[in-house]
């Protein structure tokens, strides 16, 4: 339950429309409802201003189905993240309206469109560095962010990425993924006055480590204004882009 949903529930009881025993019965789940592999967090999109996403690694179809159920009978844009080919079927089969995002391995479970508000960049240094930068993007989209994406801009070539400067001075909060050397979020830091969310991804030869060369060479950048978060978590830089959009919208 959002907030919108709960001012709503309230107001229906002021005005009466609503009795308090039916009220009480659609608060009963809250803040948590045990299914007994999970304890579904109904209170999150109250507390955090978007609901539970599901991580699907290691969760069985059945589980994964059985979670989006009952997330997804309180609050709309349910996400389903990391999902395998065969949770995407179990959840698309499941008679949930769904939407299936397969390059982000994301699964959307109740879509419903939402205006976006402010304005995310997202930049992805190489085509190989996408599944990350897809799974950034749509999460920021769900949770009702306008996103512009810019892709293959990495440094090897960094003319692409120029021509993008004015858009990238428009954001209020920009996305950068790469793998490699992990050099595209400090370049862009130094270009502009803007948050950098600086995505790690495990894209690279030998002694990239699987993401760990450029999650240090992040997490040391020279430039000012970057942040880091962990190897692939698109997911989590969406989130914190998604906030700092959020509060920048306000202010103006």
């Amino acid at each position: 339950m959002n907030r919108e949903s709960l001012r709503e529930l309230l107001e229906n009881v002021s005005l009466g429309r609503v009795s308090v025993e039916d009220a009480v019965s659609h608060l009963r789940m809250l803040p948590y409802e045990n299914l007994g592999f999970a304890r579904v967090d109904h209170h999150r999109a109250l507390r955090g201003g978007a609901p539970e996403a599901i991580f699907c690694a290691g969760k069985t179809p059945s589980q994964v189905v059985a979670i989006a159920e009952r997330l997804a009978a309180r609050d709309p844009n349910i996400l389903a993240t990391r999902v395998s080919d065969e949770i995407a079927a179990a959840l698309l089969a499941s008679g949930l309206p769904c939407r299936h995002h397969a390059e982000a391995r994301i699964v959307v479970v109740r879509p419903e469109p939402r205006e976006g508000v402010g304005s995310i960049v997202v930049l992805a240094a190489g085509t190989s560095d996408l599944p990350v930068a897809e799974e950034a993007a749509i999460v920021a989209e769900t949770l009702g962010d306008r996103v512009e994406r810019v892709y293959d801009c990495g440094v090897a070539g960094l003319h692409r990425l120029l021509d993008h400067v004015p858009l990238l001075m428009e954001a209020n909060a920009i996305v950068a993924v790469a793998g490699m050397e992990g050099a595209l979020p400090s370049v862009v830091a130094g270009l502009v006055d803007r948050p950098v969310i600086a995505v790690p991804t495990s894209v690279g030869y030998g002694t990239s480590f699987n993401g760990l060369a450029a999650l240090l060479a992040m997490l040391n950048s020279c430039a000012a204004g970057v942040s880091v978060v962990n190897i692939d978590n698109g997911f989590g830089a969406a989130h914190q882009a998604s906030q700092i959009n959020r509060l920048a919208s306000k202010i103006r």
